[in-house]
């Protein structure tokens, strides 16, 4: 064995690395024999002295251990990983028909620290931590082996990378990757940009929990008061045709889709999906011009510029304006409140959507943040549910691990009850396959997605 050194764990610890998790925190360790060299793999062995896996050492972190191994592993070289990314290309392959996905994800492809995007024929790596940074002319090598990309370019420029005591670094490693790739996702193409988009450029976690909108966005005609008629030909013959309450033959084609409302876009992709699956208008709506110039790019890519609005604005500013429009609205019609009809309503807005979907950034990004992320998800849910037809849905979403599934549902439900909402619940779901999840692992079970009917109080 080239390491000799070994990590002793406390009696009285959770027997959490039994359970799956490969994480060992610096207060489970009640000794280390040995001289191990931060990065350096070392035996992690239980209070009896038994052999329970090999992990990379770093004393400078919380997280002093990460096991890569429950076998006695000699080093992690290029033939290590050569073996963990063929069975990383293995899962995608089985699982994923596009040839853009998350290939390594960390902890869950027992590769702890490690995060490989492929967009194509170019990957993107995020290194993130110690022991796998000592690696980084292994992995390249074993990428480069088993996967043939044309580029690939390096994010490591987060912040986590300083608490284990290196610096933040991003830029080409191998090959001339482009700044700019186009991929497929469920058979749209979507631009992404590698060097300035958010984290590796794309979030591949909710691949399938976009193609799970389709059935929201038909169905819709009938409200419209559109139905489908026999309508003659000219020659005599009848045909099956949408015709308005006017008797009116209507040549839109979308004109059963819905309306839809998408906050936080990014890069839009539910927009995208909603066009695809027939969406009548979509909104789409992100604080950042960078971001909706993406989702505009995509849009063009896709040919449904014509369905699709695009707003920049704060999206609680935005949700809260069209709430107490639609209020004042309210007011209006009843006659509560006397009113100049010829001046605008001072509110603005009021206006209302088949479909809101709401997929915010991570709230709570650690524990002590919780309490603030709950108020957070309660105001944008509680606001985006007002916004929906009755009988429409929300689609909404948490990527923060702290925010529990059974807090984010209870904050949700907290929501409907100040709106005077009834919400069914029709879709559950997590992460897609090509973000496996450890059991035992909580950390992985991050990403919570929602479906539900809104209905109010009059049925």
């Amino acid at each position: 064995m080239k390491h000799v050194a070994s990590v002793i764990l406390h009696k009285a610890r959770k027997k959490r690395l039994e359970q799956g998790h490969p994480w060992i925190y610096n207060n489970e360790i009640e000794r280390v024999e040995g001289d191990p060299q931060p990065g350096s793999l070392v035996r992690i062995m239980d209070h009896r002295q038994r052999f329970l896996a090999t992990g990379y050492y770093n004393p400078a972190s919380q997280i002093t251990v990460r096991a890569v191994s429950y076998l006695e592993l000699e080093e992690m070289d290029t033939a290590f990983f050569e073996r963990r990314f063929r069975e990383c290309l293995l899962h995608r392959n089985r699982f994923v028909a596009d040839d853009a996905y998350r290939l390594v994800y960390g902890e869950a492809d027992f590769l702890p620290g490690l995060i490989v995007d492929r967009f194509g024929e170019v990957l993107v790596v995020q290194i993130l931590t110690l022991g796998m940074d000592r690696c980084r002319d292994s992995i390249i090598e074993a990428l480069v082996s088993v996967m043939n990309p044309a580029g690939i370019y390096e994010r490591s420029d987060v912040p986590i990378r300083e608490m284990e005591g290196l610096e933040q670094v991003k830029g080409p490693i191998y090959g001339n990757p482009p700044r700019f790739v186009t991929v497929k996702e469920n058979g749209l193409l979507i631009s992404v940009d590698i060097e300035q988009g958010q984290k590796t450029g794309y979030f591949f976690d909710q691949r399938e929990n976009r193609a799970s909108i389709a059935p929201l966005m038909t169905g819709w005609g009938a409200k419209s008061g559109i139905e489908l008629q026999e309508v003659p030909n000219e020659d005599g013959s009848v045909r099956t045709a949408p015709v308005n309450r006017n008797g009116k033959e209507v040549t839109f084609p979308y004109w059963d889709g819905a309306t839809v409302l998408e906050c936080f876009s990014h890069t839009g992709s539910f927009t995208l999906h909603a066009c695809k699956y027939g969406a009548k208008k979509v909104t789409c709506l992100d604080i950042s011009e960078h971001a909706i110039e993406s989702a505009r790019q995509n849009v063009e890519l896709n040919g449904f510029e014509d369905r699709v609005e695009f707003v920049v604005a704060d999206a609680f500013e935005y949700l809260r304006s069209q709430v107490k429009g639609l209020n004042e609205r309210s007011l209006r019609a009843a006659g509560s409140v006397k009113a100049d009809t010829s001046v605008p309503m001072t509110a603005g807005g009021g206006r209302t959507w088949d479909v809101v979907i709401l997929d915010p950034p991570a709230f709570a990004k650690t524990r002590g943040a919780v309490k603030g992320a709950c108020r957070g998800y309660k105001d944008i849910n509680l606001h985006g549910m007002k916004l929906v037809n009755e009988g429409g849905y929300l689609v909404t979403a948490s990527c923060s691990y702290h925010m529990r599934p059974d807090l984010f549902l209870e904050t949700i439900q907290e929501a409907a009850a100040d709106a005077g909402k009834i919400l069914r619940l029709v879709e559950w779901r997590a992460a897609g396959k090509d973000h496996p999840q450890i059991l035992g692992v909580d950390e992985g079970h991050y990403l919570k997605f929602a479906i539900f009917e809104v209905r109010s109080k009059q049925f």
